[in-house]
């Protein structure tokens, strides 16, 4: 079941993949700690200087799907 959230939520960990691009590793949520045990799928859109990205990972329980706006990022749904 897919549960929209649409919240800002805090990234507290980030790994480097390839290029040097980054992706969440530790997110906090409600009060709690989610680790992500993979580096997600991302998909990048850029809207004239503006780039906005998705990546959804999971923490081998659920799949978190956010958005990262700058350095802001939103927790989309939950699924």
């Amino acid at each position: 079941m897919n549960k929209t959230i649409n919240s800002p939520v805090s990234i507290t960990a980030i790994g480097f993949g390839p290029g040097m691009a980054t992706y969440p590793k530790r997110m906090e949520w409600q009060g709690k700690t989610f680790c992500f045990i993979d580096k997600g799928i991302r998909a990048t859109v850029r809207r004239g200087e503006s780039i906005m990205s998705t990546v959804t990972l999971s923490d081998g329980k659920q799949n978190f799907c956010l958005r990262a706006d700058g350095t802001m990022w939103t927790l989309l749904s939950v699924c």
